[in-house]
């Protein structure tokens, strides 16, 4: 029997999370981190969850690139909208049938 030393997938303590600070259209902070990256039709996009409201839905933003800078945007296009959204419940869907 061996002992488990350590999970090179865990990322226990290997980086700090980046938070991101959203204003809702109430004037209300909140302090979102991503939980979840992917990749469809070549663009990238960002799953973020409130860090004090994990109970809270989730939002997703595209994430465009600058040089060596990265951004989240708003996906204001209806037909983007709708095909990363389904992208989203695929993944989510045969995640949590594994």
């Amino acid at each position: 029997m061996s002992d488990h030393q350590h999970d090179e997938n865990c990322g226990c303590g290997e980086h700090e999370e980046d938070v991101f600070i959203l204003t809702d259209e109430d004037g209300n902070e909140h302090e979102m981190v991503i939980v979840y990256t992917f990749e469809t039709k070549e663009k990238a996009y960002a799953v973020l969850l409130d860090r004090n409201d994990p109970e809270s839905d989730s939002i997703i933003f595209r994430i465009d690139e600058e040089g060596e800078e990265s951004f989240l945007v708003n996906i204001e296009d209806d037909a983007e909208w709708e095909h990363v959204t389904a992208v989203y419940e695929q993944i989510v869907e045969s995640e949590t049938e594994a």
